[in-house]
C-alpha cells in the first residue's frame, strides 16, 4: 500500500481507529441537537458519551424504516431526523416507495459533500480513469442515488453526461456519439437498452462501452444476469449497493467480481440475525445493518437495512481490509417466500430465469387462495422463441425448472410480444396478491 493511501486502502486496525473516532465525533455532534436521536438514547437510558467503540454501540437498539415512516408521519413532511434548522439543508431526495412509503430525506451541503467523498471512493474500487465518460440514463427525479454517482464524477473531473428526458434509442445514440465508457443504470435498464439496441441493429458489444455501474435491485452479483449484460455489452459489471436512507455504501472492486466491498471508511456495518438483533458468524447469512459517519444532518446509527448478506472471511485478492459481501445482496428479509415448504427469494427466481434463453421479459405472480398459494409466471418470448412451437416448448422448459428446482407446479402463461412492462429504474416483476 502506498504511504498515504486513500481511505478504502487502509488495514484493519486503521479502519477500525477511523470508525470510532468519528463515531464519537458524530454523538457528540447529533445527540443533543437533534430530537430523533435525542429521544431514543434517553429511551434506552444511553447519553452520547456511553458509547466510545464498536462494542458499545450495541447497547443502542437497532432502528427500522418503520421507525422513520412513523416519525416523518408524527412530524411531517420531514420527521425529526434533523440535526439543524431546516435553512441549514439545501437538498431533498426520496426513496423509490418499492417497499413501502416513500421517506423524505434532507442534506446539508456538508452531507452533500460526504456523499461525493463515498462516490469518490466508488469509482477508485472499479478503477475509473480521468479520460472516462459516464453517461446517466435516467430521469433525475427525487430518487438519490444517481444524483449522488453525477455529482461525484464530476467533482472528480471526469465528463458526465445525463441522458434524462430521452427514449431509449436516444440515450443510446448519445451513448456511442460521445463515446460513453461507463454506464449507470438498474440492471433492468441495463438488459432494456440492449434490447432496444438489438431491435434497432446497434453493435454494443463493440462499441466504447467498458464498464457498467449497476445498482438499485438485484442483478449485478447474479451470475446469469451478470453474464447476459457483459456479453451483450462487451463491458465489464460493476455491481453497486446504498439507499436512500443510509448514502452509497458498496461496491464490487475491479478486482473481485461478484463481491461488494462494504465502505466501512464511511460507516459502521454489522450483520444481525433478523429475529434476535445479535451478531451472526462469520460466513453465514443475516441482515445488514448500517451506521452512516459523515451524514450529521440526518444520520442513521444502527440502521435495519432489510439486506441479506454474507461476510467473505477469506483474504481479499486485491488487497482491502474492507468487509467483503460474498454474492452481494442476497435478497430482503421481508421478501423471502416459504410455498411447498420452500424457502426462497424473488432474486433466486431471476437467476433461474435468466438462466432460460429466450426469455424477453417476465413476471411472477404469487396469489394467497385460501390455505394454498398459487404461482404464475408470465414470459415474453425474445424474437427467436415467438412462433407457436418456440412459445409452448419455452413454457414447458419454465415448468420443468420450477418443478426441479422447488418441486412444485406453477402456471405460466405465454405473454404477448412487448406486452410486459419495461423500466428504467427498479423493476417490479413480483407481486404477491391475497384473495
Amino acid at each position: 500500500m502506498p504511504q498515504n493511501p486513500f481511505p478504502e486502502q487502509l488495514d484493519r486496525s486503521g479502519i477500525i481507529d477511523r470508525q470510532q473516532v468519528r463515531l464519537r465525533q458524530l454523538l457528540t455532534e447529533v445527540v443533543p441537537h437533534n430530537r430523533f436521536w435525542a429521544n431514543r438514547f434517553n429511551t434506552a437510558g444511553l447519553i452520547a458519551s456511553d458509547i466510545q467503540n464498536l462494542e458499545d454501540l450495541r447497547k443502542l437498539p437497532c432502528v427500522s424504516k418503520k421507525d422513520i415512516v412513523a416519525d416523518q408521519t408524527a412530524f411531517p413532511p420531514y420527521g425529526s431526523n434533523l440535526t439543524y434548522e431546516l435553512p441549514r439543508y439545501s437538498r431533498m431526495h426520496q426513496t423509490s416507495g418499492t417497499t413501502g412509503l416513500p421517506v423524505r430525506w434532507l442534506d446539508t451541503p456538508s452531507s452533500w459533500n460526504w456523499f461525493l467523498d463515498c462516490w469518490a471512493q466508488i469509482y477508485r474500487l472499479v478503477g475509473l480513469k480521468p479520460e472516462d465518460r459516464i453517461c446517466f440514463p435516467f430521469s433525475f427525479g427525487p430518487f438519490l442515488g444517481f444524483w449522488a454517482a453525477f455529482d461525484g464524477a464530476a467533482a472528480l473531473g471526469n465528463l458526465c453526461l445525463s441522458a434524462g428526458g430521452l427514449n431509449s434509442a436516444a440515450r443510446l445514440q448519445m451513448i456511442l456519439d460521445h463515446r460513453a465508457t461507463f454506464i449507470c443504470c438498474t440492471p433492468t435498464y441495463a438488459l432494456r437498452l440492449a434490447e432496444v439496441a438489438a431491435e434497432s441493429g446497434l453493435d454494443l458489444a463493440n462499441s466504447s462501452v467498458r464498464g457498467l455501474i449497476v445498482a438499485g435491485e438485484p442483478g449485478g452479483c447474479l451470475p446469469t444476469t451478470r453474464e447476459k449484460l457483459e456479453t451483450t455489452w462487451g463491458a465489464r459489471v460493476f455491481d453497486h449497493w446504498g439507499m436512500t436512507e443510509v448514502g452509497p455504501m458498496a461496491s464490487e472492486s475491479l478486482g473481485c467480481p461478484g463481491s461488494l466491498y462494504v465502505l466501512e471508511t464511511e460507516c459502521i456495518a454489522e450483520i444481525i440475525d433478523p429475529q434476535t438483533e445479535d451478531p451472526v458468524p462469520v460466513g453465514e447469512i443475516g441482515e445488514l445493518v448500517i451506521t452512516n459517519l459523515g451524514r450529521w444532518g440526518s444520520p442513521l446509527i444502527r440502521y435495519r437495512t432489510g439486506d441479506m448478506v454474507r461476510a467473505d472471511p477469506t483474504p481479499s485478492p486485491d488487497g482491502y481490509s474492507l468487509l467483503r459481501l460474498n454474492g452481494g445482496i442476497l435478497g430482503r428479509s421481508d421478501d423471502m417466500l416459504t410455498i411447498r415448504g420452500n424457502n426462497f427469494y424473488p432474486s433466486s427466481l431471476e437467476e433461474w430465469l435468466r438462466q432460460i434463453p429466450n426469455i424477453a421479459e417476465y413476471r411472477i405472480t404469487v396469489l394467497d387462495q385460501k390455505a394454498m398459494q398459487h404461482v404464475r409466471v408470465e414470459i415474453e418470448p425474445a424474437l427467436a422463441a415467438q412462433s407457436a412451437d418456440g412459445t409452448v416448448a419455452l413454457q414447458a422448459q419454465v415448468v420443468r425448472m420450477f418443478k426441479t428446482r422447488l418441486n412444485f407446479q406453477v402456471e405460466v402463461v405465454a405473454a404477448e410480444p412487448g406486452s410486459l412492462p419495461r423500466f428504467e429504474m427498479k423493476g417490479k416483476r413480483f407481486h404477491r396478491v391475497t384473495s
